[in-house]
This record gives structure tokens, sequence and C-alpha cells, in this order.
């Protein structure tokens, strides 16, 4: 693992992708609301568990992949990745490009005229689209876990020319498997490191990492309602890759249209869900009556009452707040105390009260829409990352 390049391209990726949220943050609401490696906290147990489910797959299955295949996904990986766009970081795109790859660029041109070795050499196709659909099947996990974990809020212009609250449903994460890489292709280094011997074909046991990523844009619905329905619908892909997958151990053809469903039910995915988005009528959005809270700083006052996205604050101290301004001033009245009036997710109204203590956020850490702390350098961005 630690001689694959993608173990420690994962680490520049993570800084990168914090460093670039961080700078949207600043320059929206004028602080810093997540620390730098957020899109990959919380996730390591589960990228341990997955990583165990596939070792057992591969080695109980025998699936080899080739260590210059090996090569390959992690270069593509990196290649994607370059774009910024984490979206694209799916086993769909991934392993979806290394399998058209390995059947169709060597066919075409003679690769070994480019690189050192001969990539299609004992290529198992079957398993290499069997891994795709559990690499989908960790999406969909990856998804559902964030339901009730941190999504990223930002500012951005509608196209009647107001600003609007979104939040990018992110995650970034590598999963470790291991899987059997022939001999030939692997230098031993150590001793002790175990091989099997199968078909009369030896083979090492290799932990490979796997980077996997998300970015999906939500206005239109609470993020956790979003990403319920993403994982809904890429569980259901992993299984129907699955089927496919299955089945291409009798027909090799299948394997071909496993990997086209794969690549082509992922994008039906992501547009579906995007138009969705754009056509439907903002979430964030406050009312009359109430104002609607954007994102909660962590171990803020707001959180520590449990305070959550999507809460409508209906008033401060006894008075009745619809703007960000109306709520500011109305805190600044209680001196050291403070009561709030909010209706829940569940639309049930709940009577909140607590004490400012120094170093506190001057609005309770709650972040509404409003016009962005540095609007005039913003970059808005209404496409998905």
């Amino acid at each position: 693992m630690f001689l694959n390049p993608l173990f420690y391209w994962i680490f520049i990726l993570i800084i990168v992708t914090g460093m670039k949220r961080i700078k949207r943050e600043r320059e929206d609401f004028g602080i810093k609301i997540y620390n730098l490696s957020s899109e990959w906290k919380n996730t390591f147990w589960l990228s341990i568990i997955v990583g165990l489910l596939l070792s057992a797959f591969t080695l109980g299955v025998g699936v080899t992949l080739t260590y210059p295949v090996i090569l390959l996904f992690g270069l593509i990986t990196i290649l994607i990745s370059i774009t910024g766009r984490i979206n694209l970081l799916s086993a769909s795109y991934i392993l979806g490009i290394t399998y058209l790859v390995l059947m169709f660029v060597p066919e075409w041109i003679n690769i070994e005229t480019i690189l050192p070795f001969h990539i299609h050499t004992d290529v198992h196709l079957s398993g290499l689209v069997s891994l795709l659909a559990l690499l989908l099947l960790a999406e969909s996990i990856l998804l559902f876990s964030s339901r009730n974990d941190v999504t990223y809020p930002e500012l951005t212009l509608s196209k009647r020319g107001i600003w609007v609250g979104q939040h990018h449903l992110k995650k970034l994460t590598v999963i470790p498997f291991f899987s059997l890489v022939p001999t030939g292709s692997l230098t031993p280094f150590a001793d002790f490191w175990p091989y099997f011997t199968l078909n009369g074909e030896t083979y090492g046991l290799v932990l490979t990492p796997f980077i996997l990523g998300f970015d999906h844009i939500v206005r239109a619905q609470h993020p956790s309602f979003a990403a319920k329905k993403l994982a809904r619908s890429t569980l259901l892909l992993s299984f129907l890759v699955a089927a496919l997958a299955v089945g291409s151990i009798y027909y090799s053809l299948f394997s071909f249209i496993a990997v086209l469903c794969a690549i082509l039910g992922r994008e039906w995915i992501n547009y579906r869900f995007r138009i969705n988005e754009q056509n439907k009528p903002g979430y964030f959005q406050s009312t009359d009556r109430a104002l609607k809270v954007l994102a909660v700083l962590p171990d803020s006052p707001a959180d520590r009452l449990g305070i959550h996205v999507g809460t409508l604050i209906t008033k401060v101290n006894g008075k009745k707040v619809s703007q960000p301004e109306s709520f500011y001033h109305a805190l600044q009245t209680s001196g050291a105390f403070f009561k709030l009036e909010i209706i829940n997710r569940e639309g049930e109204i709940e009577l909140l009260q607590g004490a400012w203590y120094e170093g506190d956020h001057h609005g309770l850490g709650l972040l509404f829409v409003s016009t962005p702390h540095d609007h005039e350098h913003l970059n808005v961005s209404n496409g998905e990352g």
C-alpha cells in the first residue's frame, strides 16, 4: 500500500479540498466553519469495515489484479481528481474507465511501446466488475452515513439575482483492501509476506487503496433527505451491476454491459438529482414569520442547544424575527442570557434558553442566508464539484 502513489495522493487531495472549502466559507460567512480534514473526518472506521468486506470477497472468490492494472486505476484516479470535481471519484468512473482502457486500448495501439509492461495480461474482468459493484455499494453506505453528518453551506446567486443558500453533500475517503497479485508482477519486500498458489500460479497479497468521493449540491431540500435519496439510487445501481457481474462469469459480454450501466447509471442519478434541485424552490429561504437556519457552527451555543440545519427561528427574547439583522438586534437586548422560540424539522414548537460565554460567536453560531461577507470578490459557482 505504501508503494502505491494513491496512499500519498489522498492526503494532498484532502488538504487541497479542505483549503478550497475554507476559502469559500470565509468569503461567504467571514469565518471558517469546519476544519481542514472535515470531508475525510468520521469515515475512518467505515472505510476499514468496507475494506475488510472487500478483502474477504476478493480473496474468497479469487479476484486477481496485476500490479500494472493497480497502477492504471491509480493513474486514472489522479487524473480525475486533478479536475477538482470530487463527484467524479466514483467507482463507476474510475473502474469503468479502467475497464474500457483494458478492453480497447491494447487492441488499438501497441501499449508496450509506451509502457514497460503489458497491462492486459491476466486481467480478471468479471472480478473487476464485481469490485466495481461492491465499491458502488460502499458509496451508497457512505451516503447513508451522511444523513446525520456535516454538510457544507455556501451562498450563491439565483436566476433572479438574489442570494440563496445551498449545501454541499460531500465526502472523501480511501478504502484499503487486499487483492491477489501474480508474483511475476510483484517484487517481494519481506520473507514473511504471505503467498498463495491457485491453479498452479503463485500470488502475493497486496494492500490496495481506492479513493472514493462524492459532492452533490443541495438547495431544494434538507441535506439528510437528499443523502437518503441518493443513497437509495446508488444502492439500486450497485445491485444491477452486481447481477450483471455474476452473469459475466457465464457470458463475458455482461461485464461490458455492467460497466456501461455503471457509468450511464451514475450519470443519470447525478443529472436527475441536479435538475430536480434546480427546478424546485429553495429550501433555505426564510419566511415573513421565521428565519431558517442555513448552518450551525460546531461547538457553538446553538450547537450545544441542539439546533440543526433547517430549523426555523420565530422569536428571540420575545421579539419576532424574519431577517438576520432583526435576529442579531434582538440578541443584544438580553445581556448574558437569551431565549429562543423555534420550530424544529418535525414542525414542533420548542422554547430554548441559554447563556453567553466569553468567546462565543456573536450570532450563537447560527448562519443564515444573507449577502456574502466578501461578495465583491466572490467567484459564484452553481455547478457540482
